[in-house]
């Protein structure tokens, strides 16, 4: 069921994504996790969610078992090689993931992906098909491993609140507009949403009309069994009933379409294509599906994190994906990711833990070895409404709403990553998704709030902007640079201080319009509060030595306050520091003006 609770929930994805410091998720980690990273997100385990997680399994079983037969006819596999993504693999990540929430399975992007890449080196379906596959898989393990090694998982850092909440929202739509021809009974070809809504609508004259009954059926038991209790799993309790009905009732006679016979057996331990011809024919696949599994598993893991406050160490998370495609490559399947689509169906279920997920690989072990005959009586417009149902809990109306109300310029790069996940693709939406954080990053660097400093009547600092002839006090100047000084917004620095050098003299220069500032007191120091200042790099550091002669020359003395360690070294190294007439280093801003004070005061007086 979709309420308007689960949308609330969605505002809080990633309060913590957007730090700034990209350690922050491993120093936080507890001591134990730290020690023990093998199954650290079963631990701690309350005995009271026990029951929870291993119903959200059973119920990720029964609505991840159909969903991957069809990912398996995407990526041009054995069927029954869908199956196989949600046992060996699942059960890999589990224990050897960070995530409490991200479930690993088959994907539809990355099924597609391996489509197109493999599809013109061996017949599909083929044993050589599937040899070829599993190398895939097994270079996306190995690319992810080096990931981890080379301390990538950082780029995660660079897809934003606002950009996860467009993500989700995008990937929601798009879920639901996928299952539009399962719930009619229709025909539909297109591979992104766009096409897919399109040939929908253009098909509706030949929809099914006992399909859609069908559909329409378990999309309102659904709901309603959730509305009654959450206790218990209303698409659970449809997917069961479906087939039962589909007996019973003899519905393909009907005119609606199931699943067909599912082969039964639990796969076997095969070697994938390792030669080296082999590895350079897929090795752009498999950099496709890499770029692919980092992003779009690293946002569902944070913004599933960052829900319940969660810890999450993305290194982890990779040595765990990477480990998890090695699995696939070597029981017979193709390569896996993190699924926000699976994610979202264990999260409604409640379950919280990877237990849930070792749940779901039991019993698909269980129906591998026994019960694989029942799934071919499953109606595919059961299976479409409960994922579309999945799809519209993602789309986060509520947090889109909340982004627009508060940050009008964030809701913007939001909604742009909707458009690009629905119009161009999951795997096309979140790489412009990251493109989007950057530029964001970027406007907010490239244009930073730049302050003076004021000291009050009751002693305490206040800010005021910083206007060509604000003043600290008499003619000090407490000049704060709220972000680090590099090449692309030194420029605002430099004509911050030619600004305030010209609310006194009108010689610095015809650029600026003195004749529009009112006078001021004669500045005679000028203190940068680098209190926010964590880099200069070397552009910058030549435009702070020019600043430095341009206010000699006006007979103006620079001085620094609040540096770190760190800015000091950096200070010395580009020679602004260090000299015979090296500026003074105060401690704090109080303590410049404490300074300025004592050697200023007759002349301000």
């Amino acid at each position: 069921m979709v309420t308007r609770g689960n949308a609330r929930i969605h505002t809080r994805i990633l309060q913590v994504a957007a730090t700034s410091d990209p350690g922050h998720w491993r120093r936080s980690a507890p001591r134990h996790t730290r020690r023990l990273p093998v199954l650290g997100r079963l631990r701690p385990l309350e005995r009271s969610r026990v029951p929870g997680d291993v119903l959200a399994g059973v119920t990720l079983a029964a609505l991840g078992i159909p969903e991957v037969l069809g990912y398996a006819t995407i990526a041009r596999m054995p069927v029954v090689t869908g199956l196989y993504t949600i046992l060996a693999p699942m059960a890999v990540f589990a224990v050897l993931g960070s995530s409490r929430h991200l479930v690993v399975g088959a994907d539809s992007a990355t099924a597609a992906i391996l489509a197109a890449g493999v599809t013109g080196l061996a017949a599909p379906g083929s044993h050589r098909y599937v040899q070829l596959a599993g190398l895939a898989a097994l270079l996306t393990g190995v690319l992810l491993v080096l990931a981890r090694l080379l301390r990538l998982g950082f780029l995660a850092n660079f897809l934003s609140r606002t950009v996860l909440i467009g993500f989700l929202t995008g990937v929601g739509i798009s879920v639901a507009v996928g299952q539009l021809p399962g719930l009619l009974g229709i025909d539909v070809s297109g591979r992104s949403s766009i096409p897919k809504l399109v040939g929908a609508v253009e098909a509706l004259p030949s929809t099914s009309l006992t399909t859609l009954a069908v559909s329409v059926t378990a999309l309102i038991m659904v709901v309603g069994v959730r509305r009654l209790t959450r206790r218990v799993p209303g698409a659970l309790v449809v997917v069961v009933g479906s087939i039962v009905a589909s007996v019973l009732l003899n519905l393909p006679a009907h005119g609606v379409r199931t699943l067909g016979p599912v082969p039964s057996g639990i796969p076997s331990l095969t070697v994938p294509a390792l030669s080296v011809a082999d590895s350079r024919a897929v090795l752009a696949t498999a950099v496709s599906m890499f770029v692919v599994i980092l992003a779009q598993s690293s946002a569902t893991s944070r913004a599933y994190a960052a829900r319940y406050d969660e810890q999450l160490d993305e290194d982890t998370d990779l040595v765990g994906l990477g480990a998890a495609n090695a699995a696939a490559a070597f029981t017979g399947t193709f390569v896996v990711n993190g699924s926000p689509t699976k994610t979202q169906m264990v999260d409604s279920a409640g379950g919280r833990s990877q237990l849930s997920q070792l749940t779901c690989c039991t019993v698909v072990l269980l129906v591998l070895l026994f019960l694989t005959g029942p799934l071919a009586h499953l109606p595919i417009a059961v299976l479409a409404a409960v994922v579309f149902l999945i799809g519209v809990e993602l789309i986060d109306v509520a947090g889109m709403r909340r982004i627009l109300r508060l940050r009008r310029a964030e809701f913007m790069v939001a909604l742009l990553t909707v458009a690009a996940v629905v119009v161009l693709g999951v795997e096309q939406g979140i790489v412009l998704a990251v493109v989007a954080s950057l530029v964001d990053h970027l406007r907010h660097s490239y244009d930073p709030t730049t302050l003076v400093l004021v000291r009050g009547a009751d002693g305490h600092w206040r800010t005021e902007p910083a206007r060509p002839n604000a003043r600290t006090t008499g003619g000090l100047v407490v000049y704060r640079f709220m972000s680090s000084l590099y090449y692309a917004n030194a420029h605002r620095f430099a004509g911050d201080i030619t600004a305030f050098l010209a609310s006194t003299d009108i010689s610095t220069g015809p650029s600026v319009d003195s004749s529009a500032i009112p006078p001021a007191p004669p500045l005679h120091v000028l203190c940068l509060d680098a209190s926010a200042i964590a880099d200069i790099d070397f552009t910058a550091a030549q435009t702070l030595r020019h600043v430095a002669a341009q206010l000699a020359d006006h007979s103006v003395r620079l001085e620094f306050s609040s540096v770190t360690d760190v800015v000091r070294a950096e200070l010395q190294r580009y020679g602004v520091l260090g000299g015979k007439e090296s500026p003074v280093v105060h401690p704090t801003s109080g303590a410049a003006l404490d300074a300025y004070r004592a050697a200023y005061e007759d002349i301000d007086h």
